[in-house]
């Protein structure tokens, strides 16, 4: 078996073992499917099954992904017979915003809730250079990974996130800010970019995610082009190769260690797929080049990883990959155990770094005072007790 063939053999196994944590239809509690989320082709399909001609569903797309509509009163260019039937099988859903905080830093925290009861966290964080910013969603409830300086995962993966809830997580926030376009002209776009750095590692929930941000990349509808999106991985090494070949949007590694002994702890998919591994798969990635940089996100926690020696052995490893180096200074978070590296030595690893010719900026931490930074999200969401045999 060559290692195109053993990395497709591994993609099948993560996707039948991710399929016991399933989303749940998207189906409202009355019944009524949620057109949110179906590809095209999907919505053309319902609307062939309720006799409709296939322009009917080019005339939805615009009314739920380019006007923002959660209904089907305000679609005018559809005939009101046809809205009430559409009104009768069909709703155009958004998450339930439980909580929406903001920090001082004027970076907000949502937390909502899917029609299962279960929730997860977005954060919008604005460009404090630019009157616009970028939109953090999640890609799962809970999360599978466990790294240990991050708050996510002490909650246990409780289940993916469905591509409806994924992208309505996008368009609940475009609600909050009045961003949809009226019709006599077009909203400031605030919110221009997608980060996918939320709750969960969105390659173990790739099915929805590709599903996901097809939608939003559709040039007929919220229209974000791939320059704008960022997959933000641990190093889910065989499906890093598919979200390139089939998405192409903007990668971040979440690296964090120069070693696999210590990346193996702070990172403990790192066992399955060491250091080597995860860079060949960088240098696979297709489309990196200098104008598209490899992200490689690195949290500097004190005394664990932000020698001057870290610094010389990162550069190491990444020679001969476009890429940037965010340095993230630590987020504490209740019982994490680790400190935040001090401004000298984080000073001097940027340096370093730099040296070299790489870019490393030291990301500015955001919402820290509602828990809403890199590494600080979590919910209370429970997975349910399987029923005993």
């Amino acid at each position: 078996m060559n290692e195109d063939e053993e990395r497709a053999e591994e993609r099948a196994r993560i996707l039948a073992k991710t399929a016991a944590f399933a989303p749940p239809p998207a189906i409202a509690a009355d019944g009524r499917r949620d057109l949110v989320g179906l590809s095209r082709e999907e919505l053309a399909a319902e609307m062939a099954a309720i006799g409709e001609q296939p322009f009917r569903a080019g005339q939805l797309w615009h009314w739920i992904y380019h006007r923002g509509a959660t209904g089907f009163a305000a679609m005018s260019s559809i005939a009101r017979p046809l809205r009430a039937r559409l009104a009768e099988r069909y709703v155009i859903g958004r998450p339930e915003v439980v909580v929406a905080q903001e920090s001082a830093d004027q970076t907000r925290k949502f937390l909502f809730r899917f029609r299962d009861g279960q929730e997860a966290e977005t954060v919008y964080i604005p460009d404090r250079e630019e009157d616009r910013g970028a939109v953090c969603l999640s890609s799962q409830i809970g999360c599978t990974l466990s790294c240990r300086f991050c708050h996510t995962g002490t909650q246990p993966l409780v289940r993916n996130l469905g591509a409806a809830e994924i992208v309505g997580q996008f368009m609940a926030a475009r609600d909050a800010y009045g961003e949809w376009p009226s019709p006599t002209g077009e909203a400031p776009r605030l919110l221009s970019t997608i980060v996918l750095m939320g709750m969960g590692e969105p390659l173990y929930n790739y099915e929805n995610v590709a599903q996901a941000m097809r939608i939003v990349m559709d040039g007929e509808g919220i229209a974000l082009s791939r320059r704008r999106i960022t997959l933000s991985t641990s190093g889910l090494v065989p499906m890093m190769d598919r979200a390139g070949a089939e998405l192409g949007v903007n990668l971040a590694v979440s690296l964090h260690a120069v070693r696999d002994d210590l990346r193996d702890e702070l990172v403990p998919l790192n066992r399955r797929h060491p250091i080597a591994e995860l860079l060949a798969a960088c240098r696979r990635y297709p489309g990196a080049s200098n104008a598209r940089r490899i992200t490689f996100e690195y949290v500097m926690l004190k005394g664990v990883n932000d020698a001057e020696a870290d610094a010389r052995e990162l550069v190491r490893l990444i020679a001969g990959i476009p890429a940037k180096v965010n340095l993230i200074p630590f987020n504490p978070w209740p019982g994490s155990g680790f400190e935040t590296s001090g401004a000298g030595a984080v000073r001097r690893f940027a340096a370093i770094v730099q040296a070299a010719g790489f870019s490393a900026p030291v990301r500015a931490p955001r919402g820290r005072d509602i828990l809403a930074a890199c590494g600080q999200l979590r919910t209370e969401s429970r997975r349910a007790r399987r029923p005993a045999a």
